[in-house]
């Protein structure tokens, strides 16, 4: 029979063969990394036995569908491992998650750290055995008898959730059997590496009226090097936590009496002025108009946006005078409001309104997470107004934009392109229309993105950068989202160039995301070591004795005229300790001063990654800090 295996072409085989046996016919080597299969694009076991004009996509641990699998897979081995130790354990649920897996379980046995160990020695009993992984189908009544029989309670209330035509898929792996519906890796032997990781509580079905079972925690990947990169990660993550950066550098902190909402200090609101700064400088160079509109404004405006229908539950709201008004939850409908002060001509088109507007959202108290989530934050929002044929054009525009100021930083991105969600507002045939030109957009630029079916916002498709840091995390910060649909309900027009009035198009676009967000991402890509420009100290002076105090101060006053930021260390302390401290502190440049310094009016000069450079002058100090500020290079 032929099928068609995808990067290979159509290929002849066997009938009764399995998809991974003809794979292995055509390419050994990649055979031995596969852990799904795609047949007709529905994920399946590799041991699936294709038809004659099948399409086969096989993926490996580098694909998500791969990688779940793999996960998964293993799931089922801490399972039977569990089950081999502790046999009077009941499971519950075993899925996959991101970067790994979970099980709850129900057991009289309380589980420790110390029982981890174990469990890890008998899961690599397990994968040596090279137990394949069979999948079953059962009739429902056979199904509910055969994990009735072992007491698998959990399991037969799934089964029992199930509708009456469902098929009741099972998989076995050696003596463990569990009611799953796959797709599964073809043998226990592909999970070499991998490390239970915690412990948890979980109400069975994520309900408080169900039993408390006990959570298990865990990683896998195909090799040791790469779950030795992912625990060294994750501890790198953990030294990177912008809370406790935050608190350590001085940069901000979170009050029980303001859940939610972040208080800056000295150093935090030195690092937000250094960003807004750059921020208004990149925007002036690609022409946008920079306003401030109202933080509290009229119900109906926010009727008429359509934000009261879709997103009241997340507002704060007031009574002024006895009339309803809400706190903005977004900036756009104040840029409406700004361009409907005057008519305007499609001459003027693009307009281009940049605004760093401070808005509040009502976040769960759940959700938050130091400044990722928050209930207070300002947008470095941009709202342009165009017409229909400059949409292209504008969003290529944006896009250069992006790169410019996240390549400033080291970050590198992937794009989303996210399409039109259930609860819209418009035309279907508008919404095409939308989705179309910001992915033409992006193709011409020669960038690739993904699509996120139904995630767009409720008004229009938009275009999600996931910017990637120093660790490989990503992170959504950039949008930009088009939209039919608020120009219009607003009533808002241009003359076009047949003198007709004519409705523009609206784009809106972050590029940090939010101040705070993006403060929180480059707290942990740059460890807390920010680069020279953006550092709140750029120079700690260090004395080696008192009497070079009264010139520490003199230089510290020379280099601030200079527009460095700095700190003196006067401190009845001896020198390593200063210094210590100043690393400790992360302060890109440290000035050592004794009595030759002070003599020679220079100072020692050294780095936070190189060491000591050495005696300079001070006027060459200042010329070579002066340098780097400009360059805003991230060393």
């Amino acid at each position: 029979m032929r099928i068609e295996i995808k990067g290979y072409g159509q290929v002849e085989a066997g009938e009764g063969l399995p998809a991974i046996a003809i794979l292995k016919e055509t390419d050994k080597d990649f055979a031995k990394k596969a852990c799904v299969v795609l047949v007709n694009g529905q994920a399946k076991d590799v041991s699936v036995l294709p038809q004659e004009g099948d399409t086969l996509e096989f993926l490996t641990f580098d694909d998500e569908a791969g990688a779940h699998t793999f996960h998964h897979s293993t799931a089922h081995i801490m399972a039977q491992a569990i089950q081999h130790l502790f046999p009077e354990t009941k499971f519950g649920i075993g899925p996959a998650i991101k970067d790994g897996f979970y099980y709850d379980v129900d057991s009289p046995h309380v589980f420790t750290e110390a029982d981890l160990a174990a469990i890890e020695k008998e899961m690599t009993r397990i994968v040596k055995q090279n137990l394949p992984f069979r999948r079953e189908e059962l009739p429902r009544q056979e199904a509910l008898a055969l994990f009735g029989e072992k007491e698998e309670i959990y399991k037969v209330e799934l089964i029992n959730d199930l509708p009456e035509d469902a098929v009741i898929s099972v998989y076995r792996q050696g003596d463990y059997l569990d009611l799953c519906a796959g797709p599964h890796l073809p043998s226990t032997a592909q999970v070499k590496a991998f490390k239970l990781m915690s412990l948890a509580g979980a109400y069975w079905r994520g309900s408080e009226k169900n039993k408390m079972l006990q959570r298990i925690y865990g990683v896998s990947f195909p090799s040791k090097e790469q779950l030795a990169d992912h625990l060294y990660k994750l501890e790198e993550a953990k030294k990177r936590d912008h809370r406790k950066l935050g608190k350590e550098l001085g940069l901000f902190a979170f009050r029980d009496e303001a859940p939610g909402f972040p208080f800056y200090l000295n150093n935090g609101m030195t690092l937000r002025n250094t960003l807004i700064e750059y921020w208004r400088q990149v925007h002036k160079k690609w022409d946008y108009l920079e306003i401030m509109t109202p933080q509290i404004m009229r119900r109906t405006l926010w009727e008429t946006s359509g934000h009261w229908e879709h997103y009241k539950d997340n507002m704060y709201t007031t009574l002024i005078d006895g009339e309803d008004f809400a706190i903005k939850p977004m900036n756009c409908p104040g840029s409406i409001l700004v361009y409907d002060l005057e008519p305007h001509s499609y001459r003027e088109l693009p307009l281009r309104y940049s605004e760093l507007g401070t808005v509040h959202r009502h976040e769960l108290s759940g959700a938050l997470h130091g400044m990722f989530r928050v209930r207070c934050f300002t947008q470095d929002d941009a709202h342009i107004l165009l017409a229909k044929e400059q949409i292209k054009d504008e969003v290529m525009r944006i896009t250069q934009l992006f790169d410019e100021v996240y390549s400033l930083f080291g970050l590198s991105y992937t794009i989303v392109l996210s399409t039109m969600p259930e609860d819209h507002i418009g035309t279907e045939a508008d919404w095409e229309v939308a989705t179309n030109a910001l992915a033409d957009a992006i193709a011409s630029l020669g960038k690739q993105y993904t699509i996120n079916p139904g995630d767009g916002a409720f008004y229009g498709p938009k275009l999600d950068f996931h910017i990637e840091d120093s660790l490989g995390r990503t992170w959504q910060c950039g949008t930009i989202q088009l939209d039919y649909q608020l120009p219009g309900r607003f009533n808002l027009d241009f003359i076009n160039s047949k003198g007709e009035k004519e409705c523009p198009v609206m784009i809106h676009r972050v590029v940090f995301g939010s101040i705070e967000r993006f403060i929180g991402v480059i707290t942990e890509h740059f460890a807390g070591a920010f680069p020279l420009w953006l550092a709140p100290v750029q120079v700690k002076i260090t004395t080696i004795t008192d009497r070079q105090n009264e010139y520490a101060h003199q230089v510290a006053k020379k280099l601030e005229e200079a527009g460095i930021r700095v700190e003196v260390d006067d401190r009845n302390e001896k020198i390593g300790y200063k210094l210590r401290a100043a690393q400790a502190e992360k302060v890109p440049y440290m000035l050592v001063l004794g009595d030759k310094e002070q003599e020679a009016q220079g100072a020692a000069l050294r780095k936070r990654r190189e060491g000591d450079l050495g005696f300079m002058t001070l006027d060459d100090i200042i010329r070579r800090l002066q340098e780097e500020i400009a360059s805003k290079c991230n060393d």
